[in-house]
């Protein structure tokens, strides 16, 4: 079986500052690839290249097109780009305002996605939506309000019901639930995880909270000075680390 997606040697410098040096790994469909490790560790910018958002210096980031076709992200035209963030992509950042368009209803954020891919059925689009809605537990009477009317933890259900609803077979997600209070992140976090299972998605998740990172991804990738010192099974890294840094943050996170 293909790889979803396939990353080797991928790097970035920021002046004389090495921000990413030679990733690589390979996502399989249905698999969950968590990147932890400190602020400055690289693993934001590693997220950002992965996802067109920033061209690397070196290496390759292949994915998999539903017809089989291997695409080199970065040999794409930028409109083919696009098209697969529109489409068989979805990003989720960590602050759902910046994945939202604020000045547009709830049900048009969701149905501008299934726009991009020509759908023009005004009723479908908003059955759609409405299915949606209900499926990250939002009421579907809000429909036709607008992002600002809603607390932190649904606009963040709406980010998601936005990204998931043209069934994206990839997700980034940058910190989803950083930004929310401890019992909004545990209901999210629930949401997340019956999701991904649901519709079989990769993700890659950039998390700094191991807790996250233990409940949602499948394998880990453990980053420092740019750098991957550790990668394995999510269980087999929190629980019995071998890399020095990999044990002094599992540890930081027992001790707090």
């Amino acid at each position: 079986m293909k790889p979803l997606l396939r990353v080797a040697e991928l790097g970035k410098r920021f002046g004389a500052r090495t921000a990413v040096a030679d990733v690589g790994f390979d996502l399989y469909a249905g698999e969950v690839l968590g990147i932890v490790g400190e602020s400055g560790s690289g693993k934001t910018t590693l997220l950002r290249m992965l996802s067109g958002q920033l061209t690397p210096d070196q290496g390759r980031v292949e994915f998999t097109a539903r017809d089989g076709e291997q695409l080199d992200l970065y040999a794409l035209p930028e409109f083919r780009r696009r098209l697969l963030m529109r489409t068989d992509w979805g990003y989720v950042h960590q602050q759902a305002r910046d994945g939202l368009r604020l000045a547009v209803s709830a049900g048009a954020n969701i149905g501008e996605r299934l726009m991009a891919q020509g759908d023009r059925h005004y009723g479908r689009i908003r059955d759609e939506a409405i299915d949606w809605l209900q499926r990250v537990e939002m009421p579907a009477e809000r429909i036709d309000e607008a992002p600002t009317t809603f607390s932190g933890g649904m606009q963040q259900r709406l980010q998601i019901a936005r990204n998931l609803v043209t069934r994206p077979r990839l997700v980034f997600m940058d910190e989803p639930t950083a930004s929310l209070d401890v019992s909004v992140q545990a209901r999210l976090l629930d949401l997340l995880r019956q999701l991904v299972a649901e519709l079989q998605l990769a993700v890659v998740l950039v998390t700094h909270d191991l807790a996250v990172a233990r409940l949602l991804a499948h394998r880990l990738l453990v980053m420092k000075d740019g750098r991957v010192v550790e990668a394995g099974l999510t269980d087999q890294v929190l629980d019995d680390p071998q890399h020095p840094y990999s044990q002094l943050l599992v540890s930081s996170v027992l001790q707090a």
